[in-house]
């Protein structure tokens, strides 16, 4: 992994994904106890500002935050016409597994206890994930995600895992009770009362963010 550029606690980074090498911001609070990998879905990027603004509430809570992209460039170009890699959770997981090993063995972050944001289809790209990785990854968050897309691998996760759904937002709101009822890991479905699937309402985003740092101070520990 090429380090580009550091500035106070702010890691910009190049990461080696298979075929392709992809973009991430590494944010490392001092005292850090463990570090969470966000999944982007449904055409977002390290940019999207709600996966952001949580990851921000994350490190006010002492937890270090990467924020990558899971496509290229000229990838989410393509996709932003067809709209068919984002629904692709085969390469998604894939890639955010090799992420995560590279993460997992370089210096600045060998020492952190692992876990996963995932939004949208991010969500079953985390969970695919974790279901691969087994035992390195220490907590799993879905919110507003699609944990239905998982298939089969939902019976194969091991790690703690909260799903996180808007009570207003139907049609995903069922289909994560039916994943959840699937899940054999410790697990929490939270429904955030009159939130809609962006969580725009007043609050409804920052409560997202509290229950998604109580998961993980909980169950990151660190490695090493």
């Amino acid at each position: 992994m090429k380090e580009l550029e550091r500035q106070a606690e702010t890691v910009e980074l190049q990461i080696p994904a298979g075929e392709v090498t992809l973009a991430g911001d590494l944010e490392l609070p001092e005292d850090a106890r463990g570090l969470v990998l966000f999944a982007h879905g449904s055409g977002s990027s390290r940019r999207s500002p709600r996966n952001r603004a949580v990851a921000e509430l994350l490190r006010d809570a002492g937890l270090a935050t990467l924020l990558f992209d899971l496509l290229t460039s000229d990838e989410e170009v393509d996709d932003a016409y067809t709209g068919h890699l984002r629904f692709d959770i085969g390469l998604l997981s894939r890639r955010l597994a090799l992420v995560t090993e590279e993460i997992a063995d370089d210096p600045i972050s060998r020492n952190f206890g692992l876990g996963y944001f995932g939004a949208s289809t991010g969500g079953a790209a985390a969970l695919r994930a974790a279901a691969a990785l087994g035992s390195k990854i220490g907590a799993v968050v879905s919110r507003g995600g699609r944990p239905d897309l998982a298939g089969e691998a939902l019976a194969h996760v091991t790690a703690p895992t909260l799903l996180i759904v808007g009570e207003s937002d139907k049609k995903v709101l069922l289909l994560n009770e039916k994943a959840h009822a699937q899940l054999r890991c410790e697990k929490t479905l939270a429904v955030i009362p009159r939130a809609t699937h962006l969580f725009q309402e007043p609050g409804a985003l920052e409560e997202v963010a509290r229950l998604a740092a109580e998961w993980f101070r909980k169950h990151l520990q660190p490695r090493g």
